[in-house]
């Protein structure tokens, strides 16, 4: 065990350098989506379900979005490996450029959506509700994908600090706002669900223009703003980024979809399955976005350790990230089964929501293993530029494994809500199998 531990001692340490303050910034993100859960939940069961719905739509095109920046990120961590600052502001300008033409392109094919809401069998009575909190998010895409930009770029020079207290801050707006605008306080109308709309638009363009002036003014990137003024928009950066940047946002964006998708399946259940799902998405997070965060480290250091063409450390800083974020999984897993059925009494007095809540804990659980196997393999690829591959891995274990099954259980063997969540564990899992037997080739 000792010699175990002697191996990977040195990796352990550099993932948690990069790594937490990474997880912090994702668990600031978390606690948002806890916050607005909450809030929205004590306000309304209805928009509670109008909630879930709008959030699971854009959960997909905001993973993908984040999937797509990621591509910045190992092309930076080798630049800064080379000690080539310059090319990283240049590189830096064209990723902001490729991230609004694909915002412009996202909040076209979200638009389009809007005007078929009716169409996707979600309860009569949620649409009044889910039209201008979905309106309200479509705006705010654009901030989103162009602060991601500066967070990958901050991540792969190994500053990953300065993204988690922007986080971290724009959260705690976003909760302040939320509290203010959903129920009325300090002299503001009641707005309920279109006041939580309101304040997540607000503090996403307040954090990005964080970002702009940290960048333009902060002394430790003064290196990168010469070479972001200087650099011109080229097809080379454009290009590069972009072959890094779709596959990585196809993959995330497809096992999202598994996610996203169900929501729709789930409506069919009615209002109290689409609200129970929206809380065991918000508990879901707490994991999906920690194992994340470390991925994000496991991506840099296995891009490091490639352009130096050390094979051997790349794999164990892969293997080691793997080790990390089991742990962090068990961390998760252990009080969210000892509390699950006073879970669903945080969010709402609906006793039939928290019941099924309770349910919904188990799937979660088992798939653990498979998210986990999945994220880390899906960055170690990433950081070795070895992404193509993931979207057919992706397609596979989503759409054609998870998704069928998740009909299957919930409606052919009648087992519901519960029967779409117990889906999840095979799609989750075969992806990361997948992953794992791509790296295995790496040389």
């Amino acid at each position: 065990m000792n010699r175990h531990f002697q191996r990977y001692k040195s990796h352990y340490k550099s993932l948690i350098y990069l790594g937490v303050p990474i997880v912090i910034g994702q668990v600031g993100q978390i606690i948002l989506s806890f916050a607005d859960t909450l809030m929205i939940g004590q306000h309304s069961t209805d928009e509670l379900g109008a909630a879930s719905f709008v959030n699971s739509m854009f959960n997909l095109a905001i993973i993908f979005s984040t999937g797509f920046s990621y591509g910045l990120t190992p092309v930076v961590g080798t630049l800064f490996g080379n000690k080539e600052p310059e090319a990283i502001g240049r590189t830096l300008k064209n990723s902001l450029l490729a991230n609004a033409l694909v915002a412009l392109l996202l909040t076209v094919i979200m638009g389009a959506l809007y005007f078929n809401i009716e169409r996707l069998g979600q309860p009569a009575e949620l649409i009044p509700l889910i039209k201008p909190y979905y309106l309200i998010l479509l705006v705010s895409l654009l901030f989103i994908l162009l602060f991601n930009a500066f967070k990958q770029f901050a991540d792969g020079i190994t500053d990953p600090k300065t993204a988690m207290w922007i986080l971290l801050g724009g959260n705690l707006l976003n909760i302040v706002g939320n509290y203010v605008l959903i129920y009325g306080e300090c002299g503001f109308p009641e707005m309920g669900l279109v006041g939580a709309g309101i304040s997540t638009l607000f503090s996403r363009i307040v954090m990005l223009i964080v970002f702009v002036v940290i960048f333009l003014k902060a002394k430790r990137y003064r290196i990168y703003v010469e070479g972001f003024r200087k650099g011109p928009f080229n097809k080379r950066d454009f290009r590069l980024l972009n072959n890094m940047g779709w596959p990585v946002g196809l993959q995330m964006g497809m096992e999202t979809a598994s996610f996203s998708l169900s929501a729709i399946m789930i409506g069919w259940l009615g209002t109290v399955a689409l609200a129970s799902h929206q809380i065991m998405l918000s508990v879901s997070q707490v994991g999906f976005m920690m194992y994340y965060g470390m991925g994000a480290a496991v991506a840099v250091l296995v891009s490091n350790y490639r352009g130096k063409g050390d094979t051997v450390n790349a794999r164990r800083s892969a293997s080691a990230g793997f080790h990390i974020i089991m742990l962090m999984a068990v961390v998760v897993s252990i009080p969210l089964y000892l509390l699950r059925h006073q879970i669903g009494g945080w969010f709402t007095d609906s006793e039939p929501v928290a019941a099924m809540v309770a349910s919904l804990v188990l799937p979660f659980i088992i798939y653990q293993f498979g998210d986990g196997l999945q994220i880390t393999y899906a960055n170690a690829l990433r950081g070795i530029g070895d992404v193509k591959p993931m979207m057919l891995i992706a397609f596979i274990a989503y759409f054609v494994i998870s998704l069928p099954l998740g009909y299957f259980f919930a409606f052919t063997l009648g087992w519901g809500a519960f029967g779409i969540w117990m889906a999840f564990p095979f799609g989750l899992t075969s992806a990361g199998i997948m992953l794992y037997l791509r790296f295995l080739k790496f040389k």
